[in-house]
């Protein structure tokens, strides 16, 4: 497949279908869900609140315009040799049964390189900031692919849509049962929940416009100012890091620039009603988290530029890299102070353990938007450059925005980014529906 035989146009209406087998499970469960709750609803219309669920899990797995035939792109530009690698490097394995430790690599990883991308092997480090090659940009680039424009509306907007109706005619259901006097809580919790789910889509659905609007600059002909940049992780002056997880050798990443690791812990608590009746509630609490990161090169076939991760307040690094679970903590002391914090602070008790990192590794795709200033003239002589590459002479920042335009750094390329993203009107108009419809409904209280 190549990247002409997949439109980058999705245009107004697209029937998504999911395009993995947990996509298609998950759509048998909100379908079976939904069913329910409509045999439900015939002797309490109450029962649609079961339909309602099951129309949001089918709207999260239905996946955006492009999602599965870039997905099949990607499989389809690797070669046997890197699939077979990719099989045997990730998924889920049991590393000590007794101690119940495993560790998940996700299979499916939508921020990786959709079409092929210089190795290693090929690097220039000698001249770090000098082209590839002929000097054409890298296959992946918005110069050579083009910026891909999600349809207005998909399977997804049908559910969810739909599951903000239903939700409606829930609310308004329990506002006339007289029995109930709920008066107009359910429209004010409705409207509550439309408010917020708009408030964070509206800045989802901006961020896509920003990305979609602002034109992709090539890094040898980069400007000082606020230019858009997409490229491969090469390694600067700093190199990669070596991470340990919360400090142990068994959970280790190697060659990353830039990372954010998390540990918690699985904490059960019995909890008692007013009416005596006992249930556990289990829950995963974040103890303790560290991120960190170095510059690195952002090299996108044309040249090389000076990026400073840690600078930029907004950093993506999209779906976990590796995640390790166990029953037990790392070691018994860990484990009974664990134990001891957990009972002291909560009166919980501690019954899982799991640590998950995320970053952005050398080779990697990285999507920015950044402000690019003069680098220092005592850098430059310290790594020999006599400026006649400009894009040697500047470095890219990320604490800066300009009017509006908000600095950004994202694992994955334009293309991927873009490409699983829903468009601005999907997102907007379910919250807007939930929004205005429990507004309404007040006057019904």
């Amino acid at each position: 497949m190549t990247q002409q035989s997949i439109d980058f146009i999705g245009g107004g209406f697209k029937l998504t279908l999911p395009y993995t087998f947990g996509g298609w499970f998950l759509w048998v469960i909100g379908f079976a869900i939904t069913g329910f709750g409509v045999v439900a609803a015939m002797s309490d219309p109450v029962g649609l609140a079961v339909s309602v669920i099951g129309l949001v899990v089918l709207a999260m797995a239905s996946p955006g315009s492009m999602s599965a035939g870039l997905h099949r792109m990607r499989k389809e530009a690797m070669s046997a040799e890197d699939l077979q690698k990719k099989k045997e490097q990730s998924g889920y394995t049991v590393d000590n049964w007794f101690l119940q430790q495993s560790t998940l690599v996700p299979t499916n990883d939508p921020n990786d390189w959709i079409l092929p991308a210089p190795g290693p092997q090929t690097w220039d480090r000698a001249n770090p900031y000098g082209p590839q090659g002929d000097g054409t940009p890298l296959p992946e680039h918005p110069a050579k692919v083009g910026t891909p424009q999600p349809a207005t509306m998909t399977s997804h907007l049908i559910f969810a849509g739909t599951a903000a109706i239903l939700t409606l005619v829930v609310g308004a259901v329990l506002i006339s049962d007289e029995e109930a006097e709920l008066g107009a809580t359910p429209a004010l919790i409705i409207a509550g929940l439309g408010f917020i789910l708009l408030l964070v889509n509206y800045f989802r659905a901006k961020a896509l416009r920003q990305m979609l609007d602002t034109p992709t600059s090539l890094v040898r002909s980069a400007p000082v100012g606020h230019p858009e940049l997409v490229g491969q992780v090469r390694p600067g002056r700093a190199g990669g890091m070596t991470v340990y997880v919360d400090g142990n050798e068994r959970m280790v990443m190697h060659h990353m620039v830039g990372f954010y690791w998390t540990y918690e812990q699985e904490q059960e608590r019995e909890v008692t009603d007013s009416e005596g009746n006992t249930t556990t509630e289990r829950s995963w609490v974040t103890i303790r988290s560290d991120s960190g990161g170095v510059p690195f090169m952002l090299h996108d076939g044309t040249g090389g530029i000076k990026v400073n991760l840690t600078s930029f307040k907004r950093t993506e690094y999209g779906q976990m890299l590796m995640q390790w679970s166990g029953a037990f903590a790392e070691s018994l002391g860990k484990q009974l102070m664990a134990q001891a914090s957990a009972s002291l602070l909560r009166g919980t008790r501690v019954t899982g353990h799991r640590w998950t990192i995320y970053g952005l590794r050398l080779g990697d795709p990285v999507y920015l938007l950044g402000a690019t200033k003069p680098r220092p003239a005592a850098e430059l002589q310290a790594e020999g450059l006599d400026g006649t590459l400009g894009n040697s002479t500047i470095e890219v920042w990320g604490n800066e925005d300009a009017p509006g335009m908000k600095c950004t750094l994202m694992r994955g390329s334009e293309l991927s980014n873009v490409g699983k993203s829903r468009s601005g009107f999907e997102m907007l108009v379910p919250p807007i529906l939930l929004l205005l419809g429990g507004l309404s409904l007040i006057g019904l209280a």
